[in-house]
């Protein structure tokens, strides 16, 4: 029986009570699902925390070279990797190894990796042979052995005085018998591809191989021989070539007139073999007080050839100092050192004309002489 509030019987009430119960469940529906993608978010931050607490996420962010020495285990590796602030941490590194799909074999080497690596992409990159970074160094003509030191060092990242200590064991270099143990000048200048673990000594080792198959291929003591002269001797002009001439003609016209001086018992008075002497670099010109330095390179208080010779030439001035041009010439000069010019003069007198020239072009370079 129907009380006077009792609205079941009426449609649109029914309607009305339907609709609240439907908003209702959608509702209920909107916060259960809002309160899932919460939680989902939750659960993505806490895993993105726990991985990021013991290894670094992505790609990484500075390019960084990392050197793995020859014998170092997987492990070492791992350290070496944490000392280069590669990987954050060896637990990550030796994770990141146990779930390698193969067993992971690192070469020695020196390869490309970033600072701040995922482990995993770290271990992906040692692991390929192919990622080994391959260094060239070249090496011009007419360097001192201490410059090429220098390069050598910046190149392959090896400490300098790690070059020093080999060119010490000249018994290992490979020289030819006749440098007498003597390794300045057998250095020889070129591009050199360096394996994937040099050792200072073995670099060395392809230079002075490098100048015995240049030595043969031009037959330099043949030729050395023919003009009445050793071909260390030849060496040394050679090396005085690569600071007295720019072009192989003219090389080889200051190689006689060296051989001239040499024949007459003149001084060759050589300014690159006295700033050779005094240890300076970078300069066409000597002062007064360098030239009166006693040393056995000061070719203008000695006769003679120095001792050794004062660079490492190449194979332009080594071929020159064995075909030298004959002439009449005593003296050269280069009056223009930025086109090479170089004058020639059989007298002191015409000589000294041509330095005048050289000294013109000094004072309108200030600076470069």
């Amino acid at each position: 029986m129907s009380g006077p509030f009792d609205d079941h019987d009426d449609p649109k009430a029914e309607f009305w009570y339907k609709f609240r119960s439907a908003v209702a469940v959608l509702l209920a529906l909107a916060i259960l699902a809002g309160g899932g993608a919460f939680v989902g978010v939750k659960i993505h931050d806490a895993y993105i925390s726990y991985k990021s607490a013991d290894d670094y996420l992505g790609d990484g962010e500075k390019d960084v070279l990392v050197r793995v020495p020859s014998g170092a285990s997987v492990s070492e590796v791992g350290s070496i990797l944490l000392d280069s602030d590669v990987i954050k941490s060896t637990k990550a590194y030796n994770k990141a190894i146990a779930d390698s799909e193969s067993d992971v074999t690192i070469q020695a080497g020196q390869y490309k990796l970033k600072t701040h690596m995922s482990a995993a992409k770290a271990v992906a990159v040692l692991s390929d042979p192919d990622n080994i970074q391959r260094t060239r160094v070249t090496l011009p003509e007419g360097l001192t052995t201490e410059q090429q030191f220098a390069i050598m060092a910046e190149g392959t990242t090896m400490p300098i005085d790690s070059f020093k200590a080999a060119y010490k064991q000249t018994a290992k270099l490979g020289l030819p018998v006749w440098a007498k143990g003597r390794p300045e000048g057998f250095l020889f200048p070129d591009t050199y591809e360096v394996g994937s673990n040099p050792t200072p000594l073995e670099i060395l080792q392809m230079q002075t191989n490098q100048f015995v198959k240049q030595v043969n291929t031009m037959n330099f003591i043949g030729q050395a021989q023919a003009i009445k002269r050793t071909p260390y001797d030849a060496l040394i002009v050679a090396s005085i070539l690569e600071k007295e001439a720019k072009n192989p003609k003219d090389m080889r016209t200051v190689a006689g007139i060296i051989y001239n001086r040499l024949n007459q018992g003149m001084k060759l008075e050589s300014d690159a073999t006295v700033l050779y002497a005094n240890h300076a670099e970078g300069k066409l010109t000597t002062t007064d007080e360098q030239r009166a330095k006693d040393s056995p390179y000061n070719t203008y208080l000695r006769n003679g050839l120095p001792p050794t010779p004062i660079n490492n030439p190449g194979a332009a001035s080594m071929e020159a100092a064995v075909t030298p041009i004959k002439s009449d010439y005593l003296y050269w000069v280069v009056t223009d050192p930025d086109k090479g010019t170089t004058a020639y003069a059989k007298t002191l007198a015409d000589h000294e004309k041509n330095v005048k020239k050289f000294q013109a072009w000094c004072q309108a370079h200030k600076g470069k002489c």
